[in-house]
């Protein structure tokens, strides 16, 4: 879910920052880890990797900065 949320996030960025200076570069900083972690979830294998504890604390960690980041841009 949290996959969906920063993707979802970087494109609301994208549609409602228009005319902001560097907007793309911005938005797809969100996307790209969204849209990374989304993929990996399908990829056989990864799911013992991302049901770990630290690599799930990790990700919480850097998809919540990635909000409060895409939110406050």
């Amino acid at each position: 879910m949290a996959s969906y949320l920063l993707f979802t996030i970087g494109l609301i960025n994208l549609r409602y920052q228009t005319g902001k200076d560097n907007v793309l570069f911005n938005s797809l900083l969100v996307v790209i880890p969204g849209a990374v972690m989304l993929i990996a979830t399908f990829i056989r294998g990864t799911y013992k990797y991302l049901a770990r504890r630290e690599v799930m604390a990790i990700l919480a960690v850097i998809g919540s900065a990635l909000v409060v980041w895409a939110i406050s841009n």
